[in-house]
């Protein structure tokens, strides 16, 4: 099984943080943001990992090399113009191949097990559930006996932790466009299943967030 991380994106949230440096190398303790997806991937026996970049990209291959030192083999995915989550991960899927893939993103820290992640997820694609964050109230999917639905309650926010089959992605055209655009249709076929996550989930999306986590991880 093939493993994707999300760290395409410019970060603007960060403010002067990420002028100079992309997000996924800012440190949270003693590792770069990214490396705590990295070490989950390992930890499960993840020997393949795409990366897509864009924006100082170069700096994310320098710092991570080839994965050696981490014991696996990463791939980049280099994008001209930031793809959004859909579009990255559709022109990586010749990198991930053809069977189900895990996608992470590199700005979420969690203690989710990802063992338990399905390897063949009965529709097209498993994604992680977790409570509503303060900035996302109303939520984005329901959840209902570990099936997703569009409109039931209760809703809860996508963790940014899944499995998605390849053939989530078959009608797509190259280009930018946000991962709902295939998984709301999906949802709406019953074809999309799902589970709640209870446990630490940070999903560092500002500076603000950058503090509170490393004060909540390392004090």
């Amino acid at each position: 099984m093939r493993a994707m991380i999300l760290a395409a994106g410019r970060g603007q949230r960060m403010g002067e943080l990420t002028d100079k440096v992309p997000k996924p190398l800012l440190k949270v303790g003693q590792h770069f943001l990214i490396e705590y997806a990295l070490f989950s991937l390992v930890k499960i026996g993840i020997k393949d990992v795409v990366i897509n970049i864009c924006y100082r990209g170069e700096q994310i291959k320098k710092a991570l090399e080839d994965g050696s030192r981490y014991g696996i083999k990463i791939y980049y995915s280099e994008e001209e113009s930031a793809l959004e989550t859909g579009g990255g991960i559709l022109q990586a899927l010749p990198l991930l191949g053809a069977d189900p893939f895990i996608v992470l993103s590199c700005d979420v820290i969690t203690d989710y097990p990802l063992q338990l992640l399905p390897q063949q997820p009965q529709g097209l694609a498993h994604l992680v559930m977790v409570d509503n964050p303060p900035y996302h109230r109303g939520g984005d999917f329901g959840l209902i006996e570990n099936k997703l639905y569009l409109a039931e309650e209760p809703r809860l926010t996508f963790g940014n932790i899944g499995v998605y089959r390849p053939e989530l992605f078959v009608n797509c055209k190259p280009g930018r466009f946000p991962l709902s655009d295939v998984l709301k249709p999906a949802i709406q076929q019953g074809q999309i299943t799902g589970e709640y996550f209870q446990g630490a989930w940070h999903n560092l999306g500002s500076a603000g967030d950058l503090h509170k986590a490393f004060t909540q991880l390392f004090s």
